[in-house]
């Protein structure tokens, strides 16, 4: 039975310097299980072979697909890398597709299906086995997010026109409330506030603020990284919180508004807490060794 990687839809010299590139052998894929993969993909952008393969080949996302295939395999810290790189970023995408706790719901969906769960032994077909490195991993795993997201809304249309079809699901919706003048300069005060107050914060701060709201990482992870136990991490999160209170009420003031006056804080949160974190304050995830880095941009 030949391999991959003897196969002739693609020269084995385009298959070695992908795989140079790709750096699989930090999540242990071999070049024969990469080559498989490769030649896969291969196939699905240009059947023809030769030149057209060979270009195809080159135009791959190397370092994604060899991360794909080590956590479709089950390596553990491929996984761990591939949950601190890419949960944040899929929970902030399912949050704008929908609210906050079905798009947290449909991100998990994904993850378990990423990882498997479900067949024998609870462990099944990950879905990385439908990725072949044409788009970024990043933009594939949107892609498959908002297709999920679209099955969710089809279904429940379905549901409910079954349930009562002489009332479509779009004429049984609520009407959306007018807005309000007073709530809208309210929250367009906070989400400036808060971003005021999330740019102030000096840079070790940032990095802690970003690694567990942005990169999800646990309070003992963080501290790990910053060279202190758990506990002392959490003092300084905390620390860290209240500042942002104080500045966040000192922000509001001038505009005649309390925080109190804020009616729905998880509105601000997707609007500026997000963004002024992952964008603004410009802290990368962080490595699997090393020390943090403070050099995170501020806001202007």
């Amino acid at each position: 039975m030949s391999t991959a990687s003897s196969s002739p839809a693609v020269p084995a010299a385009a298959i070695d310097e992908l795989f140079a590139q790709s750096e699989a052998g930090r999540w242990g894929v071999t070049r024969e299980r990469f080559a498989e993969a490769v030649c896969r993909a291969a196939a699905k952008i240009a059947p023809e072979g030769g030149a057209a393969a060979s270009a195809a080949v080159a135009s791959l996302h190397a370092r994604d697909l060899a991360l794909a295939l080590a956590c479709a395999d089950g390596h553990d810290a491929a996984w761990e890398h591939f949950v601190l790189t890419y949960r944040p970023e899929l929970y902030r995408a399912a949050r704008a597709m929908t609210d906050e706790a079905t798009g947290r719901e449909l991100a998990d969906s994904l993850y378990a299906d990423l990882f498997g769960l479900g067949g024998r032994d609870g462990r099944g077909q990950s879905l990385f086995r439908y990725y072949h490195g044409r788009a970024k991993l990043s933009t594939w795993l949107r892609s498959v997010l908002a297709q999920r997201h679209v099955d969710v809304v089809r279904a429940r249309k379905r549901l409910t026109t079954i349930d009562d079809p002489d009332h479509p699901v779009e004429t049984r919706l609520p009407a959306q409330a007018p807005a309000d003048a007073a709530r809208a300069q309210a929250m367009r005060a906070a989400a400036v506030a808060v971003t005021a107050a999330l740019a102030a914060l000096e840079g070790a701060d940032r990095v802690r603020l970003a690694y567990y709201y942005v990169h999800g990482l646990t309070l003992a992870q963080a501290g790990r990284l910053f060279g202190e136990s758990e506990a002392t991490a959490s003092r300084k999160l905390e620390r860290i919180r209240r500042q942002l209170q104080t500045a966040i009420g000192a922000a509001l003031a001038p505009h005649g508004v309390e925080p109190a006056d804020v009616t729905d804080w998880a509105d601000v949160a997707r609007s500026a807490w997000d963004g002024a974190l992952a964008e603004a304050l410009g802290v990368p995830a962080p490595q699997e060794t090393g020390p943090p880095s403070f050099k995170g941009k501020r806001t202007p």
